[in-house]
């Protein structure tokens, strides 16, 4: 694929400039939990639908009751980006149980395969919810339990995302090189669709966190080649698609990693840019919150220790919940503010801040 179209995807359209610099809203977004709602509603109003609840206490596989259940695993998934991991994670729970009895019925084999998979897309998106609440045991166990159903139901696109969740775990542990290896093996799965994108980025990041930026430009590139042949993503907030809104996120993490603080802070800029609303809130916290995290540290290393603290404080100010991976990029800040800085007042407060959020 051609350099030019990568730094098109990566910078935007040409001949337009970076969106301007702006400081952190500082404002609690309190109304991220009421932006979820309508999904999380939908699906509540779904399950208990007379006809559906009867169906399922009832054991019976009836005309429509694989659909309805699949568009429930579809709300629940479009649910992910805004509602807190406590409220998602009892609801995918109770929603799996039921699902779960249903296998253990007589029923055909195709309704057993699409059981299958709609239980499947629930104990994965089950695993991230655990991932982001710390809890890696369970998410690794719901990762493994998705990844069985994926195989017996033979079903690449959900398989190929099990490797794409251990990617993401390596990531935030650390593991670069099982990061790699893990994106690999779902790459030779599906280097389609929106889970080729997602591999071949987390291979980036992966690349970029050992300083192989050659290696790096490689995996932007195929992660793009594949992005310009997807259609605009009906819905977008589904966690399980990568919407074209989201390479900027991307990208701009891959360039803070490298060093690069130039291309990061256009990418970040845009990023928070591009997602707020007229009153100031976002319509992508998490995204928002990880390009905040990224102007922390070009603040950082710039010389700028309180702008660098206030954008990272900003970055865990919504209401929901605080993910992994911006856990992991805290303690990255964390750690070049006591390199650059050492003892400062502001450093150590922060140190605290940052120890605090996982009991929030």
């Amino acid at each position: 694929m051609p350099r030019q179209r990568v730094d098109f995807l990566a910078r935007g359209l040409p001949g337009q400039p970076a969106p301007r610099f702006s400081q952190p809203n500082k404002q609690n977004d309190h109304k991220l939990i009421a932006a979820s709602a309508n999904t999380l509603e939908a699906e509540g109003q779904l399950f208990s639908t007379m006809e559906l609840a009867r169906l399922l206490h009832g054991g019976d596989i009836g005309i429509g009751t694989l659909d309805a259940l699949e568009e429930a695993a579809d709300l629940l998934c479009r649910s992910y980006p805004k509602t807190p991991s406590p409220v998602l994670k009892f609801r995918v729970k109770k929603r799996l149980k039921p699902i779960m009895d249903l296998l253990g019925k007589h029923i055909t084999i195709d309704q057993h395969r699409k059981l299958l998979v709609v239980a499947g897309w629930m104990t994965a998106l089950l695993g991230c919810v655990h991932y982001d609440m710390q809890e890696r045991e369970e998410a690794e166990t719901a990762r493994q339990i998705a990844h069985h159903m994926a195989k017996e139901a033979n079903e690449p696109d959900l398989l190929a995302w099990t490797y794409e969740m251990a990617a993401w775990f390596a990531l935030v542990e650390n593991r670069y090189e099982a990061l790699i290896e893990a994106a690999d093996i779902g790459l030779q799965i599906k280097n389609t669709g929106s889970v080729g994108v997602q591999l071949h980025l987390q291979k980036a990041k992966g690349y970029a966190r050992l300083a192989d930026s050659r290696e790096v430009q490689h995996a932007l590139s195929d992660a793009a080649a594949i992005l310009t042949k997807l259609p605009p993503s009906e819905h977008p907030d589904h966690h399980f698609v990568f919407d074209h809104s989201k390479w900027m996120h991307f990208v701009a993490t891959v360039y803070i990693w490298l060093g690069d603080d130039r291309k990061a802070e256009e990418h970040a800029t845009e990023v928070i840019n591009g997602h707020l609303r007229p009153d100031g809130t976002s319509r992508a916290p998490m995204r928002t919150a990880g390009a905040r995290l990224s102007l922390a540290t070009i603040h950082a290393r710039g010389g700028d220790l309180e702008g660098a603290i206030d954008f990272a404080k900003s970055a865990y100010e919504f209401d929901t919940k605080p993910m992994s991976d911006l856990l992991s990029r805290g303690k990255d800040l964390d750690r070049l503010l006591h390199n650059r800085y050492g003892n400062h007042s502001l450093v150590t407060e922060f140190c605290e801040y940052l120890t605090a959020i996982p009991a929030k």
